[in-house]
């Protein structure tokens, strides 16, 4: 079973927005790439123990682990989005989102922090954002020396078994 290191309650308000014109976001880095997420996707941050192996799943699917009684797949991220991927280990962190009726969990490199950032900083796709990227990323926040880019669940998790995932 994997061990919760937070759990996100998305219902409270006051913990994922600290103004009407923020938005609040879990970074996490990815081959020393910062990347955000809606922190209202987010349901708990974990170091995955033990993935079970999910026979003939797409190569961004790692496995499934039990979460509290529920099974969640377990998808590399990395891999998602064109990268080589790397050996899992005990530093391998994840963060876990729901996506319908189901929970996945996103292996990533390494946990960052909850940022609230102001939406009109908010920019759309640069011409020179990888092209792979592009098509699960919402847009980009320019930050002091730093790129945090905002990846978009529902394209990340739209899958396909016919396609890649």
């Amino acid at each position: 079973m994997s061990q919760a290191l937070v759990e996100f309650d998305a219902s409270n308000e006051l913990s994922t927005q600290s103004g009407d014109d923020l938005d609040a976001f879990v970074t996490f880095i990815v081959a020393d790439q910062m990347f955000g997420i809606p922190i209202l996707n987010v349901q708990d941050i974990l170091s995955p123990d033990r993935i079970a192996p999910v026979p003939l799943a797409p190569k961004e699917v790692k496995g499934s682990i039990n979460l509290r009684g529920r099974i969640v797949t377990v998808i590399d991220v990395r891999v998602r989005l064109g990268m080589d991927p790397v050996e899992f280990d005990t530093d391998t962190m994840g963060v876990t989102v729901e996506h319908g009726p189901d929970l996945y969990t996103l292996l990533v490199d390494q946990i960052g922090d909850v940022v609230s950032l102001d939406h009109e900083l908010f920019e759309r796709n640069p011409a020179t954002l990888d092209a792979e990227w592009r098509e699960f990323c919402a847009g980009v926040y320019r930050l002091d020396g730093q790129l945090m880019v905002v990846l978009d669940i529902e394209r990340l998790l739209d899958i396909s078994y016919e396609g890649s995932l």
